[in-house]
């Protein structure tokens, strides 16, 4: 099944789509939209705000005017929130029906989105598990029919426009209650791996989550969750996306130095990578520190460089050597190689 957000559409075959979720407070439109439009320049594809007050859903709109992505209003507790939301124009509503209240709530909400023509996102989250469902064995089951559960809530009021998530700390639940809802529905999935930390343990975890799930053809549309700066999931997530095979971006190949190693790796690695990201530029990039795997390596790459000793390095581009130049020049032929990729 396929769902439409904004110009985005996912499920049954079609692109997986990058999100990511703003952190500033979202009435204040101007630092709303100033931290979308580095996300935007990231690379993010779907972008999320919280909804907790009416100022919040009012900002909406005119955020929405100033964006290039479809916005998702996240809704919490008070269905007059989500309906306010869609009359400002959100692209996609993020609410868990089970803490909407009455039936007639979540119908007056799943009319006025089928209206608009935008779906419903549902699903559950390993912290807040429905208390009747807690002495299930297996948590993953849990997690799984707590979020099953929200789709029929929609079902019974005859919305079917629906994405689902189901998200866990645990990558390994993550991974079993996701298996679990796709044997079960044929809804696209947002898939991640919630609360999953700070940046070292949330790359490891999502990585591992949302690597399995997704080579195993499952999902549909994907947040890496890392703890401050949002522009470090959708980086990430283009990564995995790539080493996945499941689209071209920038990939960098550098050597994990030694004492051979006559440059500073990292740092040139580094300021290679963000510019290929920012450019998008599709390539692969070498940054070797010595001649030992320099020449191999050239051979597969766009372009690149390997150092030879204290004062000279080559260059090399499609598997050829351009010339062997002072370290002095780095700087300067590492960002002609770039310009020339």
């Amino acid at each position: 099944m396929k769902v439409r957000i904004g110009n985005i559409v996912i499920g049954d075959g079609e692109p997986v789509a990058i999100q990511s979720m703003t952190n500033t407070p979202t009435f204040d439109v101007e630092k709303t939209v100033s931290q979308i439009k580095s996300l935007e320049r990231a690379g993010v594809e779907i972008i999320r705000a919280s909804v907790p007050d009416e100022e919040s859903a009012k900002a909406l709109k005119d955020i929405k005017e100033r964006i290039n992505v479809p916005i998702v209003a996240d809704i919490h507790f008070d269905y007059k929130l989500a309906l306010l939301s869609v009359e400002m124009g959100a692209d996609k509503i993020r609410i868990n029906p089970g803490n909407i209240g009455s039936d007639w709530k979540v119908k007056e909400l799943a009319r006025a989105a089928k209206e608009r023509g935008i779906p419903i996102r549902v699903g559950s989250n390993s912290g807040s598990l429905p208390k009747d469902l807690e002495s299930y064995e297996d948590r993953y089951v849990a997690l799984a029919e707590a979020a099953l559960r929200e789709v029929r809530i929609l079902e019974n009021v005859g919305f079917e426009n629906i994405v689902v998530s189901v998200k866990s700390s645990d990558p390994i639940e993550t991974i079993r209650a996701n298996e679990y809802v796709r044997d079960k529905v044929d809804y696209p999935l947002h898939i991640g791996v919630t609360e999953a930390g700070v940046y070292e343990s949330a790359v490891i975890s999502s990585s591992f989550a949302l690597g399995y799930l997704l080579y195993k053809g499952i999902g549909d549309t994907i947040r890496v969750s890392i703890a401050g700066d949002p522009v470090r999931e959708v980086i990430v997530a283009r990564k995995l996306l790539s080493y996945l095979g499941l689209r071209k971006e920038p990939r960098v190949v550098a050597c994990p130095s030694c004492a051979r190693a006559v440059f500073d790796v990292e740092k040139i690695a580094k300021d290679v990578e963000k510019k290929l990201f920012e450019l998008r530029k599709p390539v692969t990039f070498s940054v070797l520190g010595c001649y030992v795997n320099g020449i191999g390596e050239g051979k597969h790459a766009d372009a690149g460089i390997a150092g030879i000793d204290g004062e000279r390095f080559v260059a090399f581009k499609d598997g050829k050597t351009l010339g062997t130049y002072r370290m002095d020049d780095l700087n300067s032929v590492v960002a002609d190689l770039i310009r020339r990729v």
